[in-house]
């Protein structure tokens, strides 16, 4: 497994190169065990996904974190393709952040790829004195060669869309990027474009609305997010609010991976969108809802309408196709996205969700199916969460848990039973979604009982964690 490019530095010199990338031979992802009931720290997993190996299939590494109920949710890398052409840069390090406790991991990958070892801890108290942020979410390496974080929150638990940044050889708490009181109100995912000065920001809630879980009374109050914040790259500061019609809870957010291009696109989970974002001739940034997931009217459920609740996006690194997750709904979608205002559905594939034929949940009236999906030969606990696609856009892997309070409350199944990873083939020519019956890893059957799997990583970066400049 190439993780670096000969003498050049981390990563790949465009989107393009690291689509001839070798293929994904073992996948890194955090196993949560808060909420479960298993009294047991999180771990990191290591999966082995080569189809020539006797452990294919197979959890063939487990490194547990020296605390309870981190929630350990999204990782990314102490340096990748942001860094490319810098030799004294290598990827060796997958930082972990903790959604609930604050903590950072940083884990040696590179010694032994396939049994990572703990390198560093990052205790909270650092964090909180040095940025008065918690609650951290999504890590991107930078050119800089530092580390950049996003939190949800405050110390406290309200909101606070701020970032910390970490020195990507030390790891030591740098202070925050953005500039003393320019925290957004609250904060999630970002990606950030220097060719375009920009980064943009998308918000969940604050962690004290949803750490226990999904009240609809929450919604009608105001208290989950519907912007974009629109952030000068150079100067630190938000210049712009993005407004998002029909866009509640913006969540994952992706540029297209061309540096060129100044657009992308966000999903938007509890109003089961997929908005489109751009920069104007002036230099303003725009958004427009180029894709609806409409509710399905229902009897047996907790509301009497179900959204398909968007969780996760992805963008090929040709910038040809977007994937998503409906998490409620259970499908799988690839759109050809050739041209980015008008998305084309290509594949669709249902895995699990709360509609399947047979399930509790009886649907009234639907504007996409004519009938509930069959389910799986395999049964999935869970719908479709977190997707990570390989280098040439060929396979798509998918876990099913999103959160564990919200696992708990939505799929109790899957508290029970644990979530899996599946291996979901791909038509890059005419489009299509297709299983790969051969490929199943459950969660359900870990030594220390089932557990939660989430986001996806491979050693060598991927479409979701690199970011060219």
């Amino acid at each position: 497994m190439a993780t670096k490019c000969g003498n050049c530095g981390p990563g790949y010199s465009t989107p393009l190169e690291a689509m001839k990338g070798p293929r994904e031979e073992i996948v890194y992802l955090p196993c949560i065990y808060r909420n479960t009931g298993t009294e047991a720290p999180d771990y990191l997993a290591t999966v082995d996904v080569d189809p020539k190996s006797p452990q294919y299939c197979q959890v063939i590494h487990r490194l547990p974190m020296p605390n309870l109920k981190d929630e350990l949710h999204h990782s990314g890398w102490n340096t990748c393709s942001s860094c490319f052409g810098d030799s004294t840069k290598s990827r060796t390090k997958l930082v972990l952040p903790s959604l609930i406790s604050s903590r950072i991991y940083v884990v040696d990958v590179d010694s032994e790829p396939r049994a990572p070892k703990l390198h560093k801890v990052i205790e909270p108290k650092d964090i909180h004195a040095k940025c008065e942020l918690a609650f951290l979410h999504t890590s991107h390496c930078l050119a800089s060669g530092e580390v950049m974080i996003s939190s949800l929150g405050d110390v406290k638990g309200n909101g606070k869309g701020g970032f910390v940044l970490l020195d990507g050889e030390t790891f030591e708490v740098k202070g925050t990027w953005e500039r003393p009181g320019g925290a957004a109100p609250l904060g999630y995912d970002f990606w950030y474009q220097p060719r375009h000065n920009v980064m943009i920001s998308t918000e969940w809630a604050a962690p004290n609305v949803l750490r226990d879980g999904f009240n609809p009374a929450d919604v009608e109050t105001g208290l989950y997010g519907s912007h974009l914040y629109v952030w000068d790259w150079q100067r630190h500061e938000i210049v712009q609010t993005l407004s998002l019609k029909d866009g509640l809870i913006p969540l994952e957010i992706r540029f297209l991976h061309n540096p060129d291009a100044a657009q992308g696109f966000v999903g938007c989970a509890l109003s089961s969108t997929i908005q489109r974002f751009y920069k104007n001739e002036g230099g303003t940034w725009s958004v427009e809802k180029v894709i609806q997931v409409p509710p399905k009217k229902v009897k047996g459920w907790l509301l009497p309408e179900m959204p398909g609740l968007i969780t996760d996006i992805l963008l090929s690194l040709d910038d040809r196709f977007l994937y998503f997750s409906n998490w409620l709904h259970g499908d799988l979608r690839q759109y050809d996205i050739s041209d980015p205002q008008r998305p084309r559905l290509t594949g669709q594939l249902f895995l699990g969700g709360s509609i399947v034929e047979g399930g509790p949940v009886q649907v009234l009236e639907d504007q996409e199916l004519k009938s509930q999906p069959e389910p799986l030969v395999v049964k999935v606990a869970g719908g479709p969460q977190m997707i990570q696609l390989s280098l040439d856009g060929k396979r798509l892997y998918v876990t099913t848990s999103l959160y564990s309070a919200w696992d708990k409350q939505f799929y109790p199944d899957l508290i029970r039973e644990g979530s899996v990873m599946l291996q979901v083939d791909v038509d890059t020519v005419k489009g299509g979604l297709k299983l790969n019956p051969n490929f199943l890893v459950d969660f359900g059957k870990e030594p220390l009982g089932p557990a939660l799997a989430h986001e996806l990583r491979y050693p060598g970066g991927d479409c979701s964690s690199d970011i060219w400049i």
